[in-house]
């Protein structure tokens, strides 16, 4: 997908994700998450869920910089 080259291309500072939502069940989201700087691919079955995976990579970053 060239869209997606597009923004692994414009990497942010901190984290930068990737969304990829395949349906909606439940008044929420389901999919994955790419965190483009560490190459890592989590799937998630709510919104909620989503949430605290960018919460925890961001918090482990967050531990590793103090």
């Amino acid at each position: 997908m060239k869209d997606e080259q597009d923004i692994k291309n414009q990497v942010g500072r901190k984290a930068s994700f990737i969304v990829r939502v395949n349906s909606r069940q439940n008044a929420t989201w389901q999919g994955s998450i790419s965190w483009t700087e560490k190459g890592v691919t989590k799937h998630f079955r709510s919104a909620l869920e989503l949430l605290k995976l960018m919460d925890s990579a961001l918090g482990d970053e967050t531990m590793k910089d103090d």
